[in-house]
């Protein structure tokens, strides 16, 4: 009785030990980096999750009113959500912030006068 107990112990362990999942694959990727920092990102995996993204400097003023380079991103990703929709995110990150528009992300209302 009490070996029979022990190996449904040991099944309820076995069981309950979480499964490592396969990586999913990358299938294309590209950097490109050019000597003055800008570059292009284009990656794509197997489940079919992609990403482009594109990297620029741009000399803006600063606060005092001197010129800086700051890096500007514009990009995209897109992947397939819960419910198998594919799911497209468009972003720009610059001097003003990150910025991100999709189906999934909510929209502030415009403001009615």
């Amino acid at each position: 009785m009490k070996s029979i107990i022990l190996a449904l112990a040991l099944v309820a362990i076995a069981a309950a030990v979480p499964v490592e999942k396969e990586p999913i694959k990358i299938v294309r990727s590209e950097l490109n980096q050019n000597p003055d920092g800008s570059y292009s990102l284009n990656v794509e995996t197997a489940d079919g999750t992609t990403r482009y993204e594109v990297g620029e400097l741009k000399e803006v003023l600063d606060e005092d009113n001197k010129p800086r380079l700051v890096l500007v991103v514009k990009g995209s990703y897109s992947y397939k959500n819960d419910v198998d929709k594919i799911e497209t995110i468009n972003y720009i990150a610059d001097e003003t912030g990150f910025h991100a528009e999709g189906d999934s992300i909510p929209r502030v209302p415009a403001v009615r006068r």
